[in-house]
C-alpha cells in the first residue's frame, strides 16, 4: 500500500525583515486613506462608512505590520491624512469662502468621528502598551 502526500494548507506569506519601517506606513496610510476619501467624496458628496472603515483598517495594518518602534506614527498618521484630505477636497469643491469651507470640513470630520475615535484609541493602546513592555520593571531595577 503506498501512502499518497496529502497537500499541505495553504500558508500565509512571511514577509522578509521585521516588518515596515515609519516612512512606509505613513506612505501606505497616506495613499489609502487618500484613495478611499476621495473616491467617496467623489462619488457621494461626503465622507461616510467607507472613510471610517479604511480608518480603522490602517490602523491596524500599521500595528499589524509595522516594526517595534512604529506605533506612534501609526496612531498619529490616519486622523491627519484624513483631514488634510477633507480639508484639501472641500477647497477644491468650495473655492476659498471661509465660512463654507469651515462647515463643510466640521461636517466631513464628524461624519466619520466614531471611526476617528475607535481608530484612535486602539492606535494609542498599542502605543502606550508597547512603551510600558519596553520599560524595565521596578523591581529589576529595585534589586540592580
Amino acid at each position: 500500500m503506498s501512502e499518497k502526500k496529502l497537500p499541505h494548507k495553504l500558508a500565509l506569506p512571511a514577509l522578509p525583515g521585521p516588518g515596515l519601517k515609519k516612512e512606509g506606513i505613513v506612505v501606505l496610510q497616506i495613499l489609502f486613506i487618500a484613495f478611499f476619501t476621495l473616491a467617496e467624496m467623489f462619488i457621494r458628496g461626503g465622507a461616510g462608512v467607507l472613510s471610517g472603515l479604511v480608518l480603522i483598517v490602517v490602523t491596524y495594518g500599521g500595528v499589524a505590520y509595522g516594526r517595534t518602534g512604529t506605533r506612534y506614527v501609526t496612531a498619529v498618521t490616519p486622523p491627519l491624512a484624513y483631514a488634510a484630505t477633507a480639508l484639501f477636497y472641500t477647497i477644491m469643491t468650495d473655492g476659498l469662502r471661509i465660512s463654507r469651507v469651515g462647515v463643510d470640513f466640521m461636517a466631513s470630520l464628524a461624519s466619520v468621528a466614531p471611526f476617528l475615535l475607535i481608530a484612535a484609541a486602539y492606535g494609542w493602546y498599542q502605543f502606550l502598551n508597547e512603551k510600558a513592555k519596553n520599560r524595565p520593571s521596578k523591581r529589576k531595577v529595585a534589586a540592580a
